[in-house]
Parts: structure tokens; C-alpha cells; sequence
């Protein structure tokens, strides 16, 4: 009998040193689809998939560059997505975080395979030329990952404080499990760090190379894309797309104008609630299982956090997500060796 499976896709900061040469390890079966990914890229004169993923080093300059990373990371977890065997898996639905919205888009079929890059490269481009502003990320929750109470709330109040100065610009960006993404410009990230609280020695953690996404920043960006990435790109998802919302977009049902507009507006210059898009795709569609395509796997903490926050199947604590993968894994993270297996037949 198959399983039902939700399918995560991820977004930027997922291809990381350790994932060098991941789509060549995994999907030397896919010459076509790499083939494909490589002339799209020498017709703008940018550097081709298969090489940035074949490099003998990783440096941070080059692999978190928006241009290189967007399309890296969709090569990959597109890759990922054709790899699952579907005699033994039924994708229900389909989601992604930031980055991976558009990344989703395409394994729903709203985007072909390349249309889907089209949209990637486009944006992971107008993001890196343009480069408005930052990211810094900051936790909400303790050691169980149990929210801590007026944690979130004390953030906000903070954020909407220091946006409200004069040279300072500051919002929620993403809202990431147990993460509050806060994107703005350099006078309210550098206000906004100096007044959060160190915990440990990483956060507040800045993020290289990663503009002020789903903020107002944004507008000009999100301009230049709907100039260039017309809505006839798109046509109607074949499973159903949780989108930044928590909204679903149904097969054979969804106003592709609204889709587009959502797509290169809305979601650009509002914030993300992946938090609530993982909610919604386990309550609407109760999967066996979901599925983060790699790769990396630095959504399995924010998709676990989000299932404890509305304690999905009586899950009320890292303890009790950490017994529940070890006895019968709920969350199939391809970008671990151990585990894609388990969906790739």
C-alpha cells in the first residue's frame, strides 16, 4: 500500500560545503534534466549547475550568491522530487519555505521543469543585483523546543519599535518554526541585534549574502519580476500547493492570475509563515509522512518545531519528535544519506 506523503521543498542556505557535488552523487541518472539546467544558464552567461556542483572547493562568496544558490538549490531538490518512486509513494500536496515556494511551484506542475528554473534564476538573480538589505535570524523556543511564553511577542514589540525610527527599516520576514526570520535595512538589522538578547554564541545570527526577502524592501524586486516572468508561465497545479499563508491552491480550481500575483507580489514583500504552511498541509491532508527534498536538512528542525506547536499526533517536545523518528519516522529528510532511501525505492 503506498504512502501519502506531503512534499517540503526548501529554500536558500540549504546548499552548504557539505552538499558539494550533491546533485552529481545523486542524480547522475538525470542527464537530461542537468543538461537542461546547464544551457539555460549559458544562454545568460552564468556559470553552469554541473560545475558549481562538481567544484573541487566550496567558498561562501560564490555558493550563497543568490544568482548561483537559487538555481543550485532548485537543481537539486527538483532532482530530488522526480527521484521519489511513486509506486510506493502518493504526493498529496506540496509546499516549500521562501525560496522553495517557487521550487514547489514546479513539482506541482503550476511551472514546468523549466519554466520552474525560468522563475528561480530570474529572482535568485533581480535578488543578488539588487541585494536590499538583510537577514538575521533569532530562536523562540528552549532546548524541547516548547515556544517560550512572550518570546514572540517581546520580538515583534521590538521590531516594530526600532522600524518605527527614522533610518531604520525592520520586519518579520519569516515566520520558521522555532526561528524568527527579521530582514530590513543595515541601520534597523544593526539596531535590532544590539537590542536581542545573545543566546549562545549564534544568534542573533546574520545571514551572508541574503537580502531583506518578503519585506517592503523588496518592492522594486518584485516590480522587475512580474516585467519579466508573464502569468501564461503558469497553468494548474496538478496536486494541491499550501502557499506562505497557510492558503491551498486546488487542482483544476486555482485563478492563476491570483497565483501570479500572490507568487511575484504578494509573497516578495510580505512575510512567510512557513510555520503555518507545514500546519496546514498535515491537518488538511493528514499524510503518513512528509517529505523534505534536500539538499541539507536545515528545514527538519523548523518542520518539527511547527508539528510540536500544534502537537500533531501528540507531539509535544524534541524528546518526543526524536523517539517518534527513531521508532517510526514521520519526516523523511532526502538530504540525509540514511533516510532518502526510505522514498526513493
Amino acid at each position: 500500500m503506498k504512502k501519502t506523503a506531503v512534499v517540503v521543498c526548501p529554500g536558500r542556505g540549504t546548499y552548504n560545503k557539505p552538499e558539494l557535488g550533491y546533485l552529481g552523487r545523486h542524480h547522475g541518472d538525470k542527464a537530461d534534466f542537468i543538461a537542461m539546467l546547464d544551457a539555460y544558464r549559458a544562454e545568460r552567461g552564468q556559470a553552469a549547475i554541473s560545475v558549481l556542483d562538481g567544484a573541487e572547493r566550496y567558498s561562501v562568496a560564490t555558493y550563497s550568491r543568490g544568482d548561483n544558490a537559487s538555481p543550485l538549490i532548485y537543481g537539486c531538490a527538483y532532482a530530488d522530487f522526480m527521484a521519489i518512486d511513486r509506486d510506493a509513494v502518493d504526493i498529496v500536496a506540496v509546499t516549500g519555505n521562501s525560496m522553495g515556494w517557487y521550487i514547489a511551484l514546479a513539482c506541482a506542475g503550476a511551472l514546468s521543469a523549466e519554466n520552474g528554473m525560468h522563475v528561480v534564476n530570474t529572482m535568485g538573480t533581480l535578488m543578488q543585483e539588487s541585494l536590499i538589505g538583510g537577514q538575521t535570524v533569532y530562536p523562540i523556543v528552549d532546548d524541547e523546543w516548547h515556544e517560550i511564553p512572550a518570546k514572540r511577542s517581546e520580538i515583534l514589540s521590538l521590531v516594530e519599535e526600532i522600524g518605527s525610527r527614522a533610518e531604520c527599516s525592520v520586519d518579520l520576514s519569516i515566520d520558521l518554526g522555532g526561528m524568527l526570520v527579521l530582514a530590513g535595512n543595515e541601520a534597523g538589522l544593526s539596531a535590532l541585534e544590539a537590542a536581542l538578547p545573545r543566546v549562545g554564541d549564534r544568534f542573533p545570527m546574520r545571514l551572508a549574502n541574503h537580502a531583506a526577502f518578503h519585506t517592503p524592501l523588496q518592492q522594486p524586486v518584485a516590480e522587475k519580476g512580474r516585467a519579466l516572468l508573464p502569468v501564461d508561465l503558469l497553468s494548474q497545479p496538478q496536486v494541491p500547493l499550501i502557499d506562505g499563508r497557510g492558503n491551498v491552491w486546488y487542482p483544476h480550481a486555482s485563478n492563476l492570475s491570483a497565483l501570479w500575483r500572490y507568487t511575484l507580489d504578494r509573497q516578495v514583500v510580505q512575510p512567510y509563515d512557513f510555520t503555518r504552511a507545514v500546519q496546514t498541509s498535515v491537518r488538511e491532508f493528514a499524510p503518513d509522512c512528509l517529505i523534505v527534498l534536500g539538499p541539507g536538512n536545515t528545514l527538519g528542525g523548523a518542520v518539527a518545531q511547527a508539528l510540536i506547536a500544534c502537537t500533531w499526533e501528540g507531539l509535544r517536545s524534541k524528546n518526543d519528535f526524536v523517539e517518534r523518528q527513531r521508532q517510526d519516522p514521520y519526516l523523511i529528510s532526502m538530504g540525509l544519506e540514511e533516510q532518502r532511501g526510505a522514498v526513493t525505492g
